[in-house]
């Protein structure tokens, strides 16, 4: 049987050289690692219109979406994610703050190696920023 496909969608938002990072609470799936900001498209939802609620609800920012700058299917035990990455920008008069995150981090490209990422999320991150932390 094949695994459930679940679409994630996930901002990639950068500002004077820093992108915006979170982490997931104690009680998520893959508990305490790190993410691109975002989350789960609903049936029937845009991509778009998911990440702007998931923004909102996650880390309570208004965002302008930009383009879609790359999907990343990836196999985990028993489910399998669709993450798509989208450029994206956050009303900068509106400050971030965790609400259905752990916490929050706007790092370096080059300090994304201190912080663990799940799977299908590194392995985007390597291919969008050309990282690359370990062999396959």
């Amino acid at each position: 049987m094949a695994a459930k496909m679940i679409r994630v969608v996930a901002a990639v938002v950068e500002r004077d050289g820093r992108y915006l990072i979170t982490q997931r609470r104690d009680q998520a799936v893959l508990p305490l690692l790190w993410e691109f900001p975002g989350g789960r498209a609903e049936e029937g939802e845009r991509d778009e219109d998911a990440l702007k609620r998931e923004l909102r609800e996650r880390i309570d920012a208004e965002a302008v979406i930009g383009q879609k700058l790359t999907e990343k299917h990836h196999v985990y035990d028993g489910y399998a994610v669709a993450l798509c990455l989208y450029a994206a920008t956050l009303d900068a008069t509106r400050p971030v703050r965790a609400r259905r995150v752990k916490d929050f981090r706007w790092v370096t490209s080059d300090e994304f190696e201190q912080y663990p990422f799940p799977d299908a999320d590194q392995a985007t991150m390597d291919l969008l920023l050309g990282i690359k932390r370990y062999e396959p």
